[in-house]
């Protein structure tokens, strides 16, 4: 039995239908299983991170456990006694998504929210692999209802480049790392191909939709006002504005060849995704 945290999440959802495509047993926690759109071969169960009652019998029976904290300056001691609920329910593998430049300082505020998780992970006494990707090439339909309305799309990186990685591709990796001990003591920083920018980004889509899509750069003042009037803390987008900084002075142009490790493959481009993709951004 595995269990994956996080399971109706970007890379929690896409581990569960990877592990089921291989006849694994899973065990898929959620706040909400009646809303869950998960395979049926999944057993879904309620779960809520502050209530570890709950958490203890997700974990129970579980030989490994994925690992996907909530992320941000409130949510530090969850992060922890996450890992602290699978190891004491017995779990002997534990696999953490963290995020790319977790614990280096320039990045700011935000290269810290994940560090205690990653060394309570670490500190845990069983086996334990940490994924850290770096931008999900999913970030991008959060232009749908932009470029649907033929608007500009935001950019708050400005000209800053990262090696977008394809959320498929961070989960065969979390898939590898939960049925084997083989990554046991492995951080591994998951990116693309290449390196590109928002508007780099931008322009494939645009030639995947055969149209042309214009990009609005957004000052960091601007993008701070922003993320507060949609509900995120102040302290919240400070630290997510320190990474965009970081990202903007090219700190996050980075590609690495640990997902070809892993999965003896190439990573899938941001063109490939787009590819598979592109309907969203029409229908």
């Amino acid at each position: 039995m595995i269990v994956i945290t996080g399971a109706t999440g970007t890379i929690g959802s896409e581990v569960v239908r990877q592990l089921v495509a291989r006849g694994v047993k899973v065990r898929a926690v959620t706040r909400d299983p009646q809303r869950a759109q998960l395979p049926t071969e999944a057993e879904v169960v309620q779960g809520d991170y502050a209530d570890s009652a709950s958490m203890a019998a997700a974990f129970a029976g579980a030989e490994a456990a994925f690992l996907v904290g909530l992320l941000g300056p409130d949510y530090v001691e969850l992060d922890q006694a996450l890992a602290a609920a699978a190891r004491d329910a017995g779990v002997r593998r534990l696999v953490k998504l963290s995020a790319i430049g977790t614990g280096t300082a320039d990045i700011g505020m935000v290269g810290t929210w994940h560090v205690p998780g990653e060394q309570a992970v670490q500190n845990s006494g069983v086996a334990w692999t940490i994924l850290r990707p770096s931008s999900f090439a999913t970030n991008t339909l959060s232009w749908i209802a932009s470029i649907q309305a033929g608007q500009p799309v935001p950019n708050m990186s400005g000209d800053g480049t990262q090696g977008v990685v394809d959320p498929r591709d961070v989960a065969s990796v979390a898939v590898e790392a939960l049925l084997s001990d083989a990554h046991s003591g492995r951080i591994y920083t998951l990116t693309g191909p290449e390196t590109l920018s928002t508007h780099d980004q931008v322009a494939a889509l645009a030639s995947a939709l055969g149209r042309p899509i214009e990009v609005d750069d957004i000052p960091l003042e601007a993008a701070r006002d922003l993320m507060v009037a949609s509900g995120r803390s102040p302290e919240f987008a400070d630290g997510a504005l320190q990474g965009q900084a970081y990202v903007r002075a090219g700190g996050n142009a980075i590609v690495t060849q640990d997902v070809r490790e892993v999965l003896g493959r190439a990573p899938r481009s941001y063109a490939d995704w787009v590819r598979d993709h592109a309907t969203a951004f029409t229908s």
